[in-house]
């Protein structure tokens, strides 16, 4: 395995219903260290169980995935170590509604990484001003926008210094106005070198901010390539029928 290679994906395969529905149907690929990877397609087609099945959250029915030289898809390897490097921001944002901003940033850095609890609220702070909250700190989530919420959503994931960023439809949940305000969170991590991989139905933010694009549709990769060659010039008919509707 290749030195920059991050995650190595082989052969992967989720099966429903005994094999009939073929959510992801034999998939291969790599994440460099420092790409940004957006994946793209059709609603159902498998994205975001590509995605989830980064870090295990859906497990695989064959094939193997590779995260930093150990095969996390091995019964031996202990995922959750891994999951500490993987950070993962969702739709729904997920945070506690009971504990205020700061409480849901420094419960996983002190819990599992054993961090001060100074330590943990100085860096906190530090990411909090990052995307413009740190006003926000003392706040319960239910006196946050959705844009505020998926703002603090990444920025839990931050504090745990993960080595790669997984964004499943980070913005799919939020009103058209708000968007915007997360994207660039997302784009300053890009530009800060930060490992992503985004899967994402806003193609402005795939054409500027993906080193590679990914088309998936029926479970399997149809394209892969550079933003300026899938939207510019894709090969595939599916992709070029899928963008047709998009944009």
């Amino acid at each position: 395995m290749k030195d920059d290679c991050l995650i190595e994906v082989k052969n992967l395969c989720k099966f429903y219903e005994d094999g009939k529905i073929k959510a992801l149907n034999n998939i291969s690929t790599g994440i460099k260290r420092g790409e940004v990877v957006v994946v793209i397609g059709p609603s159902g087609s498998g994205k975001s169980t590509f995605l989830r099945s980064l870090n295990l959250l859906e497990k695989p029915t064959s094939g193997t995935i590779t995260f930093e030289g150990k095969e996390i898809t091995s019964p031996k390897t202990n995922i959750n170590i891994h999951r500490q490097k993987m950070g993962m921001v969702f739709q729904n944002f997920n945070l506690f509604p009971h504990m205020t901003v700061m409480e849901n940033l420094i419960l996983a850095p002190t819990k599992l990484l054993k961090i001060d609890k100074k330590e943990a609220e100085a860096q906190a702070i530090k990411l909090l001003n990052t995307v413009g909250l740190a006003d926000r700190k003392d706040n319960y989530p239910s006196q946050l926008s959705g844009g505020q919420k998926q703002r603090i959503a990444i920025v839990r994931a931050l504090c745990m210094k993960p080595d790669v960023m997984l964004f499943d439809e980070p913005t799919s949940a939020l009103d058209p106005e708000m968007v915007g305000e997360v994207l660039d969170v997302m784009k300053k991590l890009a530009a800060e070198g930060m490992t992503m991989v985004v899967v994402t139905h806003e193609m402005g933010f795939a054409r500027e901010v993906a080193n590679r694009v990914l088309f998936i549709d029926e479970g399997v990769i149809m394209e892969d390539g550079t933003p300026e060659q899938i939207f510019g010039n894709p090969h595939n008919e599916r992709t070029k029928t899928f963008l047709s509707k998009v944009l």
